[in-house]
């Protein structure tokens, strides 16, 4: 009996420090264009998640949340750690507790996350990684039944 070892899809992905989403992506413009995308996603489809957030005159959530937003993304996909070096330690549980974070609240913000992603072309590999570690996070930060 011999023992066959599978072959990974040619699209199988495994970040590297040499090979982080960060530089999948794109870097610092495309994670910036994904934070964008990812807002813009709230603001047409989810706007009880949206006003969870500072809003402009126009009732969009504020430029000032995204950009902290795509400096967050930034560091944490594996690129320079910008946010860090002016917000300091992000502290996602803590930064989040004023919020209350349930299940529908989470699964709204991942419904963003993946229109985002579809609007940038974000497939294969990377994808299925980012999918799973952006769901991780945003099961995380729940703080509340339901």
């Amino acid at each position: 009996m011999s023992i066959q070892l599978k072959t990974p899809p040619s699209d199988d992905w495994i970040p590297s420090l040499e090979d982080t989403p960060f530089h999948r992506l794109g870097g610092e413009e495309a994670v910036h264009a994904l934070a964008e995308a990812f807002y813009e996603a709230m603001d047409a489809s989810e706007p009880a998640l949206a006003r969870l957030h500072e809003l402009d005159a126009a009732g969009k959530v504020n430029r000032g949340t995204r950009e902290r937003f795509g400096l967050f993304l930034i560091g944490w996909l594996g690129g320079p750690q910008h946010y860090s070096e002016r917000h300091g330690h992000p502290r996602l549980r803590m930064r989040h507790a004023h919020v209350p974070v349930d299940t529908a609240m989470r699964d709204a913000w991942l419904r963003c996350m993946h229109q985002a992603m579809d609007a940038r072309g974000i497939t294969g590999g990377v994808r299925r990684f980012l999918e799973e570690r952006f769901a991780q996070t945003a099961d995380f930060l729940r703080n509340t039944e339901g």
